[in-house]
C-alpha cells in the first residue's frame, strides 16, 4: 500500500448530516470505506468510527455494497 492519502470518491451522509460513509480510492487502485461521525460540540470536523480494516475491494461499487451490509443506518 502506498503512503499517498486516499481520494474520497463518494461521501454518503445520513439525513441529519452527523454521520457519513466515505468510499476511498487508494493509489494502488483498490477501494475501502470508512464510517465517520460529526460531533456538534466538536469543531474538528469528522471523526472516524471504524474502517473496513484489511478489507480491500477491486471496485468502488464493491466497497459501497460492503458498506451497506456493515453500516446499519446507511440504507434507512
Amino acid at each position: 500500500m502506498s503512503d499517498a492519502k486516499p481520494l474520497v470518491v463518494a461521501s454518503l451522509e445520513d439525513d441529519t448530516g452527523d454521520r457519513c460513509v466515505d468510499i476511498l480510492k487508494h493509489a494502488d487502485d483498490h477501494f475501502t470505506y470508512v464510517e465517520c461521525r460529526r460531533d456538534p460540540e466538536d469543531n474538528h470536523g469528522w471523526r472516524r468510527l471504524n474502517e473496513a480494516e484489511g478489507r480491500m475491494f477491486k471496485t468502488e461499487y464493491a466497497a459501497y455494497v460492503a458498506a451497506t451490509r456493515d453500516v446499519d443506518w446507511l440504507l434507512d
